[in-house]
């Protein structure tokens, strides 16, 4: 990884650089200003005072008053142009010159502390870089494209994560330059607004088989698309694999995007997040344009921007600590959820413009809420304007048939090939980076391990070392941020470090638990007994891995009923079922994920074309249950022992796991003098003073019961104190305990 870590670092100074010099010239502080103008002036001099304005894109008045400091201090001097007597001439002094070579010195010496680890060669080839950036007048860009051959070597070797850098269309010196690769086409030609959709022929490079063109007449928000002829004679028209924006479907067309317009203000949000591991992880999974819709139009999603205020008040009041937005990548059909992908690198221009999706993000950040979005690097869309034989060959996907198609009719990627591996992790990279995404959900994970997601099969060497690959790297670009697995097997290892072999994930989650719960709570009460190791099961492997416990939409589709739906009984006791099943949820160890709609109790199934049943809130128990999960999210959110050291064994231990015949199961979480008792009683009977044995003379005090009467339930609101009581050096607290409920109560000090 070493070559990840060196070109990160560049990649860092450059920003850096950049940073200082757009941040310190458009801000007054003229000390902030002093430096980049010294290191523009040591290799431009005699420039005038227009050329550096337009240069540093500043104001003359601004300038101006920078350039009086300067003067003053004997670093530059300013004289009539020789071209014209009515401008300025910048010269910088011999005093101006050695503060330049200083302030170079200066921040090469500060990212020296930084590479400590690399090699003598591998220091001068970075020196070098930096050096040939600052004497291109600080231009990054045009030092990094005399260095493309080296890029280019890590793409195809499947060592690049910022693949999309280079391809795609980008802002130059002389107008936009389009890249794309595709080694096996004869020719491309490039169409769009910018020739009137009139072909003009790319230049093709045999030696790397990448294809490219400046066009001067090119600009920020046109259209454009490639046609690809291939070797047998075809001409087909393609989006751009690295657009970062495409046309609404049935269009295809890609946008040229300027990546770094937006302005991101969530500085605090991105210097403080981590990974969460001892901290509440809360998930609202939601499905953008199904969550509301507007009434009455033609197309009815709501924006980016226009969702964003909505959205983020509705799970701030309802205790989420992030958002799960499935997939936002561009895809032809809206029934395939964004999962089957024809546009890798362009968000979804169904609900607006990246600008838009940024400021989402960043607006959830001001608001302390972390966004993850859901990847997917298994396979892509077949549609032929995409990567579907972009060059005339299986270039993304498979040569072999039996391997070529998955389950869902969409191509795999093959992972043998490095350039595929360079575009997906460059993918993965794009979002985290240029949108500030907080994490990433990984889809079908099944289906990298194994080939086709078939044990039988065996394991996809190449896919598994391509995503342990693309984890490290992605851990080491952005330590602060979460991969999950969504990964249906029993492959050990899915969230242990690479450098022990495993996967490389944060979290993985926990399907077992998911389905042997939702199955237990379809059983009628009188058969449960025989079904009790259900949920015990879950804790015998819980340590194995660092779990996330979903409730996603994969649950609520297709046939398989909703949460609420799935309980046994008529409708109260579903109702009060489904309040004890969340108890249970959210006081057992593990992340918690929802999709959108649960926490409503919503009956009718999950569809992409309808937004959710918010009208059912005007019933009373629909309306007690909203304000039930409200409840025991900000619970969970507030009390460290539902949280803290959940990945610890010794947080954890069974007070009553022998109780099948009354369906009962207690536990403790927790530490020290943080800890937290959860009793349910999943049967339909009713018991009083039911005897917990304890360790000492402890007391317990009730934080939150199911079956209260403002969630629709039948217990009196009450926080009295449980004392436990000392028969003959065994001490037991006794609770009453209704049929179908789940209570959490805080240990509190003697």
């Amino acid at each position: 990884m070493k070559d990840l870590r060196f070109l990160e670092l560049f990649n860092k100074t450059v920003h850096a650089l950049e940073s200082l010099c757009r941040n310190s010239l458009s801000e007054v502080d003229l000390s902030l200003g002093q430096p980049m103008i010294l290191i523009w002036l040591n290799v431009n001099d005699k420039i005038t005072q227009k050329e550096l304005a337009d240069k540093c894109g500043i104001d003359k008045t601004t300038l101006s008053r920078i350039l009086d400091n300067m003067e003053k201090q004997g670093l530059v001097k300013r004289l009539p142009s020789e071209e014209s007597r009515r401008s300025w001439a910048i010269h910088i002094t011999k005093k101006g010159s050695q503060k330049a070579e200083e302030t170079i010195e200066c921040y090469f010496g500060i990212e020296k502390k930084l590479f400590q680890n690399f090699t003598q060669a591998e220091e001068e080839v970075f020196f070098s870089l930096f050096m040939k950036m600052y004497q291109n007048s600080l231009d990054p860009q045009k030092a990094l494209q005399e260095e493309d051959t080296m890029n280019l070597k890590n793409f195809i070797k499947g060592k690049s994560f910022d693949a999309y850098r280079y391809f795609g269309a980008h802002k130059n010196n002389n107008g936009i330059i389009f890249r794309v690769y595709a080694p096996n086409a004869l020719k491309i030609s490039l169409i769009g607004q910018c020739n009137d959709w009139k072909e003009e022929e790319m230049l093709k490079d045999k030696k790397t088989g990448v294809f490219s063109l400046i066009s001067e007449k090119a600009s920020i928000g046109q259209m454009y698309k490639y046609i690809v002829y291939t070797m047998d004679g075809q001409a087909v028209y393609h989006n751009d694999p690295y657009g970062f924006e495409m046309e609404l479907s049935p269009g295809c067309a890609s946008y040229i995007v300027d990546l770094d317009h937006y302005q991101f203000a969530d500085d605090n949000w991105m210097q403080t997040r981590s990974r969460c591991f001892d901290e509440p992880v809360n998930i609202y999974e939601m499905h953008m344009g199904s969550w509301k819709t507007k009434k009455n139009c033609e197309n009815s999603w709501y924006s980016y921007s226009e969702i964003a205020d909505e959205l983020i008040a509705y799970v701030k009041e309802y205790g989420y600590s992030h958002i799960e937005i499935m997939p936002l990548n561009e895809h032809p059909v809206d029934c395939s959820w964004g999962y089957q992908s024809t546009g890798f690198y362009s968000p979804t221009s169904r609900y607006g413009t990246a600008n838009q999706l940024k400021e989402l993000i960043d607006k959830c950040h001001q608001a302390d809420i972390g966004v993850i979005i859901d990847f997917v690097p298994v396979h892509f869309a077949v549609d032929s304007y995409a990567l579907a034989r972009f060059d005339g060959t299986a270039l993304y996907e498979s040569q072999y048939e039996d391997i070529e198609k998955s389950e869902w009719g969409s191509y795999y990627f093959d992972y043998s090939k490095g350039s595929v591996c360079s575009f997906l992790q460059s993918a993965a990279n794009y979002w985290l980076k240029e949108y500030h995404f907080d994490g990433i959900r990984m889809d079908a994970i099944s289906n990298i391990i194994y080939w086709n997601g078939n044990r039988k099969r065996g394991k996809n060497v190449c896919a598994i070392q391509f995503i342990q690959n693309m984890n490290d790297g992605l851990h080491i670009l952005h330590p602060d941020i979460m991969l999950i697995a969504e990964d249906s097997t029993a492959y050990t290892g899915v969230t242990a470090p690479v450098k022990e072999n495993g996967l490389g994930f944060d979290y993985k989650w926990d399907m077992g638990w998911m389905n042997d719960t939702l199955e237990y709570f379809k059983i009628p009460p009188q058969n449960r007994p025989e079904h009790y190791g259900k949920l015990t099961f879950s804790m015998a492997y819980f340590y194995d891995e660092r779990f996330m416990l979903p409730f996603s939409h994969d649950e609520v589709v297709h046939g398989k009923a909703t949460i609420i739906q799935k309980m046994w009984g008529q409708y109260e006791d579903k109702f009060s079922q489904c309040r004890a099943l969340y108890a249970y949820m959210y006081a057992h160890p593990g992340k918690k994920l929802n999709f959108m709609g649960n926490e409503l109790a919503q009956f009718r199934e999950w569809d992409e074309k309808r937004e959710q049943d918010w009208e059912i809130l005007q019933h009373p128990m629909h309306q007690s249950f909203h304000k039930y999960m409200r409840d025991l999210n900000i619970l969970y959110l507030t009390k460290p022992a539902m949280f803290e050291d959940e990945y610890d064994r010794s947080s954890y231990q069974w007070l009553e796991v022998n109780a099948p015949k009354e369906s009962i199961y207690i536990f403790e979480r927790g530490k020290a003098k943080n800890k937290i008792v959860a009793a349910f009683n999943f049967s339909d009977s009713d018991y009083e003073k039911f005897s917990i044995k304890v360790k000492d003379s402890m007391k317990i005090k009730e934080l939150i019961n199911s079956d209260y009467e403002i969630y629709g339930g039948k217990t009196p609101v009450k926080s009295n104190v449980i004392k436990a009581t000392d028969e003959q050096g065994i001490y037991t607290i006794k609770i009453n305990i209704p049929a179908f409920t789940g209570i959490i109560y805080e240990v509190v000090a003697n």
